[in-house]
């Protein structure tokens, strides 16, 4: 029997890092218990880290669950078609009270090679930045393996790559290859394939309350990289009440809304829509049914649900699959 769908929220699942700090709490209002909390996992798949439903009827039923009785009206037939029974996306908010380790992702291709997984092409919005701080986003000229490789055993790796000072409502986007890492100081959302396949390059000698280093992946890396200057940062419009769009590639369209008032919102059955309200508050109203919303809140609206309106005053990101 088919169940009735409804906007959907979930549990943060939460991940305690080596560089996270306490902002998760103070800032987007996740109920994390540990001074070094470095993500917030708002909508997963990933194996052993599935989201549950946190509101509703459906609440206690996980992701995959709900995928798997009703794929079409969850996901949409563009998005079964092209990945069958599969979320393809991740959702997270990071803090980084630390700098994060130099890292890359592979692409589809060596991802599925080596780890029967997903690549990891994704997006950052620049949630909150103290002053100064800053992102690492490819190489500042074109680089090679062999110049790569002795920049980093010299610990000069820094000297080569791209350093951006960046403020709230910064978007960058980051190819698979990118060398990259988020810099201290920064609350980010992230939007991201399904995918928890990471190389370390360089953790800046850094160690643990147990006094280990990190692994790095040094090799793996090397076929990975993508050795040209990227521009990754994305300019977008702010039209009020609107959809303005920031990112389109194979894996996720992102739009920003910058909610004044009241806007209605017409979706087909394609794709379903990620609601991630990174300021201000807001109402959907679908069906006569209202679902408050707060900086921080996460929600998924199944693609069945076609017809609904947005109020309040809030920058909402808004993701689906074109």
């Amino acid at each position: 029997m088919q169940k009735k769908l409804y906007p959907l929220q979930f549990d943060p699942i939460l991940k305690e890092r080596i560089w996270g700090g306490e902002k998760l709490k103070s800032l987007l209002n996740k109920p994390i218990v540990s001074s070094i909390t470095g993500e917030s996992w708002e909508l997963s798949t990933v194996e052993g880290d599935c989201s549950v439903i946190a509101n509703g009827d459906l609440k206690g039923t996980t992701l995959m669950q709900i995928i798997e009785e009703q794929p079409l009206d969850v996901l949409g037939t563009r998005v079964f078609h092209k990945f069958g029974k599969q979320f393809p996306l991740l959702f997270k908010f990071l803090d980084a009270r630390e700098d994060l380790s130099i890292q890359v992702h592979p692409n589809d291709a060596l991802a599925k090679k080596r780890h029967n997984s997903f690549g990891k092409t994704e997006m950052w919005y620049v949630m909150q930045a103290d002053p100064k701080s800053r992102l690492i986003v490819g190489f500042k000229e074109d680089s090679n393996p062999t110049e790569y490789l002795q920049k980093l055993e010299s610990k000069e790796i820094l000297t080569i790559l791209d350093t951006k000072e960046v403020q709230k409502g910064d978007v960058f986007f980051l190819e698979t290859g990118t060398v990259h890492a988020i810099g201290a100081g920064l609350v980010i959302a992230e939007i991201q394939q399904t995918s928890d396949i990471t190389y370390r390059l360089y953790d800046f000698d850094r160690k643990d309350a147990q006094g280990n280093t990190r692994e790095l992946h040094v090799d793996l890396a090397l076929e990975a990289i993508n050795y040209k200057k990227v521009n990754t940062q994305k300019e977008y419009s702010k039209t009020s009440n609107h959809s303005n769009g920031v990112v389109v590639c194979p894996y996720f369209t992102t739009n920003f809304i910058p909610l004044d008032g009241k806007m209605e919102v017409t979706k087909d059955k394609e794709s379903f829509t990620v609601y991630m309200v990174v300021e201000g508050s807001c109402m959907l109203k679908i069906d006569d049914e209202e679902y408050d919303y707060k900086t921080g809140d996460t929600v998924l609206i199944p693609a069945a649900l076609q017809l609904f309106t947005l109020s309040g005053k809030a920058s909402i990101l808004e993701i689906y699959i074109s």
